[in-house]
């Protein structure tokens, strides 16, 4: 893969763990990196500094232990408050503002913010000049292909943000009314690539090594943005790049590591958040790492009466001693 610069950082390599509300909290960046991510940009961080007391924000601008470079993004709708967004997150450690328009839920674009404001390209104008002009550190774009798909605007915006000193891009390979629906599409993403000279990523269903390398080929990328597909398996990443090098497959890992790194991850989440928040925390990634082993989601059900860290981890312990010895879970 190529090397790709994001202003004075150069990247490790060029796959990059997407942002995803509610899934890459510092945690699940350090353990995305530690599997082989390039880099790993933070989830979601609302622009209205005014709702940063909680303490769920609080823990979205913790960067403690994070790798260089630091990658965070910032979502809302209004030029002004973006910019001090930008300000703020720099202060507390980012290195790198990412501009969200590229989710499509609704309580983010009933506020004109995320993939809605790609209908507004005035306002988009403003908003990369305003971000740009506020930092000092590089600001990249995450974007869709458009509102609609009649209206494909990504060039349009692209070339936009390249004038206004965005130097980097994301694409996700679907319009705003798609959503998450149906398959993504790489064409426009291609186009992007052609019509701009910085940096440009792909996204949308890079859901495995093969899969990686057709999209690298069909677009022109510089780089890759994964995001479901590490949920559950964040392994993901250095099986990519084992065969974008050597073109054969990656061992899978064995069941002795997949323990192994739930148990840390597990770990790692009821440290950072406490007890009470952590413990329901880790049930939806302890859903993700188990999708192929509990089909029937008998031990999930259980796991999710779990109260306590211990007794979280004791669970995990039990359930994979049961796997290799060839038992089915039972309920």
């Amino acid at each position: 893969m190529p090397t790709v610069k994001i202003g004075p950082y150069t990247l490790p390599n060029s796959l990059v763990v997407a942002p995803m509300a509610g899934v890459t909290d510092r945690p699940f960046r350090l353990l995305c990196r530690r599997m082989g991510a390039g880099l790993a940009v933070s989830e979601m961080v609302i622009a209205d500094s005014s709702l940063w007391h909680t303490r769920k924000s609080r823990l979205r601008l913790d960067h403690t232990g994070e790798p260089e470079p630091r990658s965070v993004q910032i979502a809302g709708g209004d030029a002004d408050m973006l910019a001090n967004a930008a300000r703020m997150n720099a202060e507390h450690g980012a290195q790198i503002i990412d501009i969200n328009m590229g989710c499509p839920a609704k309580k983010v674009c009933n506020k004109a913010s995320g993939s809605a404001l790609m209908k507004d390209e005035a306002l988009v104008k403003e908003i990369l000049h305003a971000v740009v002009a506020a930092v000092d550190v590089p600001v990249t774009l995450k974007m869709r292909t458009g509102w609609d798909r009649n209206n494909r605007n990504a060039v349009t915006i692209a070339r936009m943000a390249e004038d206004a000193g965005i130097q980097a891009l994301a694409v996700h390979g679907r319009t705003r009314a798609d959503a998450y629906k149906g398959e993504a599409e790489y064409d426009t993403i291609a186009e992007v690539k052609a019509a701009v000279g910085i940096p440009v990523f792909a996204n949308g269903d890079i859901t495995s090594p093969g899969k990686a390398q057709d999209v690298l080929r069909h677009t022109g990328a510089d780089g890759l943005l994964i995001g479901r597909a590490a949920q559950g398996q964040p392994w993901i990443f250095r099986e990519i790049l084992h065969f974008l090098k050597t073109g054969s497959h990656a061992t899978p890992p064995a069941l002795d590591e997949v323990e192994r790194i739930l148990l840390e991850h597990l770990g790692q989440l009821h440290g950072f958040y406490g007890h009470h928040m952590g413990v329901r925390i880790a049930r939806k990634h302890v859903g993700w790492y188990l999708q192929s082993h509990d089909a029937g989601k008998q031990f999930r059900k259980r796991f999710n009466t779990l109260e306590c860290a211990t007794a979280q981890s004791d669970s995990i312990q039990q359930y994979f001693a049961a796997l290799r010895n060839g038992e089915v879970f039972a309920a």
